[in-house]
């Protein structure tokens, strides 16, 4: 359903989210061993999310990636699929055709009519914040 790239990047926020609630900032390295993402992908993600201001990062060897525990309840998953993805997921074609709409459908436009709107309200419903409470409270996982 989602990219590679958002898989990873959602692994992340979370991950980062989780350990910003123990006043932690964490090096990629870290990220990457407990998410079970490629280090340089990975990177290249979260510098986009660093650049799109969800997650903040420090310089130095005291530094790290954190996310502000104030804005993680703002912070929606929508907003994180947006800044790595951008709106396709919710505006695009379910068979991947340029141009696929009410009037010129493609087999399948509308029945993800519906399923493109229960995603939306999930994705902007979602806090990072709710997130990373279940995997701090062990509730989910990251990786296997």
């Amino acid at each position: 359903m989602f990219s590679k790239a958002c898989e990873y990047g959602i692994k992340s926020i979370i991950y980062i989210a989780s350990q910003s609630m123990l006043d932690r900032r964490v090096k990629i390295g870290e990220v990457v061993e407990n998410t079970d993402s490629p280090i340089a992908f990975t990177a290249k993600i979260v510098g986009a999310l660093v650049k799109e201001n969800i997650v903040q990062s420090v310089t130095g060897p005291y530094g790290g990636f954190y996310i502000d525990k104030h804005r993680m309840e703002q912070i929606k998953m929508s907003d994180i699929v947006t800044a790595i993805d951008g709106d396709s997921i919710f505006n695009g074609c379910g068979l991947g055709l340029k141009e696929c709409d009410d009037e010129q459908p493609c087999p399948m436009h509308f029945k993800f009519v519906q399923i493109r709107a229960d995603l939306k309200n999930m994705l902007n419903s979602t806090s990072i914040l709710e997130l990373a409470e279940g995997l701090k409270a062990g509730e989910s996982i990251l990786m296997r």
